[in-house]
Order: C-alpha cells, then sequence, then structure tokens
C-alpha cells in the first residue's frame, strides 16, 4: 500500500448538508419554514429576550453593595528570598511563576522574611512589607500610577 492509495473507512466521512443549492429536499426555504424573524439571515435575539418586555434582570430590585474595587496580584516577601538578583520588578516576577495575570497590578505583603537587601518595583506594598524590606537594607519603588491614585484619595 502507497501514500495516495490511503482512503477513511467506508461510511466514516460524510458529506455536510448544503441548504438552499436547489432541488434535493433541503431547497426553496432551507428548512427555516416561510417569512417571519426566524427565517432571516441572521435572525434570534438569544435565549435572555422576553419578547421585548424588561429582562428578568432588570425586573429584580437590586439591594446591598458591589465592590468595584483593585484586585491585585500578590506577593510576599518570603516569596522574593528566593529570586536572584539585588532589583525584582514585574518581568523577573513573571519568569518566576509568582505574577500570573498581566491586567492586574502586583501588590507586596509583609508574609514571611526577607534576609537580603533588594530593591523591589511595584504597583502597591503594605506599610509592614516597606518596613520590613527597609530593614533588610532595600527599598521599595511603587510605580507612578499607584502613587497617583493613592495621592488623589489623601487629597479627598
Amino acid at each position: 500500500m502507497k501514500l495516495h492509495e490511503l482512503k477513511p473507512a467506508e461510511g466514516s466521512r460524510k458529506n455536510r448538508k448544503r441548504v438552499g443549492r436547489g432541488p434535493g429536499g433541503t431547497d426553496k426555504t432551507a428548512g427555516r419554514g416561510h417569512k417571519g424573524q426566524k427565517s432571516r439571515s441572521g435572525a434570534g435575539k438569544g435565549s435572555f429576550f422576553e419578547g421585548g418586555r424588561s429582562t428578568l434582570i432588570s425586573r429584580l430590585p437590586k439591594r446591598g453593595f458591589n465592590n468595584v474595587g483593585t484586585t491585585y496580584e500578590v506577593v510576599k516577601l518570603g516569596q522574593l528570598s528566593a529570586l536572584e538578583g539585588d532589583t525584582i520588578d514585574r518581568n523577573s516576577l513573571q519568569l518566576a511563576g509568582l505574577v500570573r495575570r498581566k491586567d492586574r497590578p502586583v501588590k507586596l505583603l509583609a508574609s514571611g522574611e526577607l534576609t537580603r537587601a533588594v530593591t523591589v518595583h511595584v504597583d502597591a506594598a503594605s506599610e509592614a512589607a516597606v518596613k520590613a524590606v527597609e530593614a533588610a537594607g532595600g527599598k521599595v519603588v511603587l510605580s507612578e500610577a499607584s502613587t497617583d491614585t493613592e495621592n488623589a484619595q489623601k487629597a479627598e
């Protein structure tokens, strides 16, 4: 047997249904019935559509408080000691697998111990984490975007 002689097993391949292409069962209205919204191309309003009235979710009462706060990628002090180098930034954290999502800001928390002096570039840090890094002889550099929002919050 040669490569050009290979064929699929009998009955394993089936031709797709070509609707609206002349006589042969699926002609004319192509299985859509006659007229109306559902017979048109691009038809359908989705499963949430309720015939034009307000949807159920908009009719239900809204209660409580929905906090639309910032979700951070959290890095702990204890995790920093395992990293190499004197400066630690977002790229080195991503390479080490400590930060996964690129769309979220990075926050440093004071869980664990830091035994050497490092410069850490993050978007936010807890006060205890900043003190711990400075106690080890290093420093924390916050990004400009985070300091702008902190200053705006303090001004209010």
